[in-house]
């Protein structure tokens, strides 16, 4: 690249301006620390977009925003998009589509914001659409050797490209006779009687990479209901109070922890309670209206400004051990079974965990799965292990099975409310120790394909826990997670989502088994698949 270049810079955010008021501090921090380091190695970084000091932010906050954006921006000129927060993927997908220099998406390693989460999300949705581009990520810009000697690799070619040897795709042998045969039962009963994900709305917060084209999905015997939020909240409006106090009253006398007030605007209070356990209530009964297997409720827009969040019924409709709800035949609606619930209505993560509760299932293995936000990793700074350890954190879907103690480990706060302005509670808990296997569904070159992999859950000092917690949202539940054979620039360099699906085994070996039946299963769906890193024992994968 000629000294001096310009390189542009667009910064995408979100929707809601509380987010993005609240997270600019850091985006400006990061973009400034970027600027300096792309100076240094010989080219200019602009914004191709200015603050705005009404709204308070520079961000791209809507799609037509974006449009205007990329109407003026030269298409040839070598492009950065740079996230320190969550961005809304198609406020900018279509200039991306249509760019023709080289693009570069970059993110600061850091939990406080999910940009991690927002690049993930934009990477899997470039993958999808078909886009090239090229990804980095530092904690220091600055004094990363190097992030900057890749970075000048494309500054210097467009491009840049990361070790992925970790990957390999499934071959059929290596599954035992015993699991192809479980798959092939599951996969047979898909063909002939088919199942259902009811979607509560496509397409949330941007998530272009969450949304499976139906002719994509047919393959895999599994459909779409499309239900509209709006019929969740009429039929929230059907429940009765004391039928949601029936709810309320089950949660309590389990032992979870509620931590209330009395300031609606800021702190949970029980009314807010009562209408989860009414939308609870609802989304059972819908979905066994219409037959449904699994339920993607998308929430964040149009929902959010009518009731409290949905995140304690989706980790209530993951978790096995919840309160029944009755249909109007007067029967429990799936008597002690989860009832999966993807999250964000991520339609990847549905199909995976409709996929992952039948298999577990055959193979007597525990059932509850849920997604998390691979939101950040850092080493434990405590000195109990020295790998790698996850950050896995989501709003709240994960099912109380998941936690260390059961409903009486888990906690209760209000949602942020820049994020939810009617409140709500949480499910939050401490991940217990254990195997688990890893997945993800993505959509590349027009087809269906699915990472698997294998790790473990760890227990840490209170206080890493803490800090953790605090270097991101701690309202939240989060999983302490190591995996296999997998490090964090691997993981990086080849996740194509935000969202990553966790299901524990009862053992390293269960869990083994549950990995290669869930490969076998995907592939008799039609899907390729890969496994990624190693097993317990380090044992690379084959391929």
């Amino acid at each position: 690249m000629p000294k001096n270049k310009t390189v542009l810079l667009v910064a995408n955010g979100d929707l809601r301006i509380t987010a993005n008021q609240n997270c600019w501090a850091k985006q400006e921090e990061m973009e400034q620390e970027l600027t300096e380091v792309v100076n240094r190695l010989g080219a200019d970084l602009k914004r191709a977009h200015q603050y705005d000091p009404e709204l308070k932010h520079g961000f791209i906050s809507s799609q037509r925003q974006g449009m205007d954006v990329f109407a003026t921006i030269d298409r040839k000129a070598p492009l950065i998009v740079a996230e320190a927060v969550w961005q809304y993927s198609h406020h900018l997908l279509h200039g991306l589509i249509a760019h023709e220099g080289p693009i570069l998406t970059v993110a600061n390693w850091s939990g406080t914001w999910p940009g991690l989460v927002g690049m993930l999300n934009l990477n899997g949705s470039l993958t999808k659409a078909g886009v090239e581009y090229s990804t980095l990520w530092s904690e220091d810009f600055s004094n990363d050797k190097a992030f900057q000697k890749k970075l000048q690799k494309w500054l210097d070619t467009g491009e840049v490209k990361h070790q992925t040897a970790h990957v390999k795709k499934y071959k059929t042998r290596q599954t035992p006779a015993r699991l192809k045969k479980i798959a092939e039962k599951i996969s047979t009963d898909l063909d002939r009687n088919k199942a259902i994900m009811g979607v509560f709305d496509e397409f949330c917060m941007g998530m272009y990479n969450a949304t499976i084209p139906d002719e994509l999905l047919f393959q895999t015997g599994v459909f779409k209901e499309q239900l509209s939020q709006s019929a969740l909240y009429a039929e929230m409006l059907t429940v009765s109070d004391s039928e949601a106090e029936e709810v309320f009253k089950f949660i309590e006398k389990k032992g979870f922890n509620f931590h209330f007030g009395k300031n609606e605007e800021q702190e949970l209070t029980k009314a807010q309670v009562i209408d989860q356990c009414k939308m609870y209530i609802a989304a059972c009964r819908i979905g066994d209206t219409f037959g449904c297997d699994a339920l993607g409720i998308q929430y964040q827009q149009g929902l959010k400004d009518l009731c409290p969040a949905s995140d304690l019924v989706e980790g209530m409709l993951n978790s096995t051990d919840r309160p029944p709800v009755k249909n109007a035949k007067g029967d429990i609606i799936l008597k002690g079974e989860t009832y999966p619930h993807f999250n964000e209505v991520d339609q990847c993560c549905g199909l995976d965990a409709l996929m992952t509760k039948r298999v577990h299932t055959a193979l007597k293995q525990p059932p509850e799965t849920t997604l998390h936000d691979l939101r950040w990793g850092d080493w434990d700074q405590s000195g109990t292990t020295d790998e790698y350890v996850w950050v896995f954190l989501i709003s709240g879907s994960a099912p109380i099975e998941h936690h260390i103690d059961g409903w009486k480990g888990s906690h209760g706060y209000r949602q942020p409310a820049m994020y939810f302005p009617k409140g709500g509670s949480t499910l939050h808990g401490v991940a217990k120790p254990g195997e688990i296997v890893w997945s993800r569904i993505f959509i590349e070159d027009g087809k269906l394909k699915m990472d698997l992999g294998r790790a473990k859950v760890i227990t840490l000092p209170e206080e890493e826990t803490k800090r953790r917690l605090e270097e991101t949202t701690p309202q939240w539940p989060i999983m302490h997670a190591v995996t296999y054979g997998v490090g964090r620039d691997q993981m990086m360099a080849r996740h194509k989502a935000n969202h990553i699906n966790v299901a524990y085994a009862d053992s390293a070996k269960s869990a083994d088994n549950c990995m290669y039946a869930k490969a076998e299963l995907a592939k008799n769906m039609g899907m390729e698949v890969f496994l990624c890193g190693t097993d317990a024992k380090g044992k690379k994968f084959q391929a």
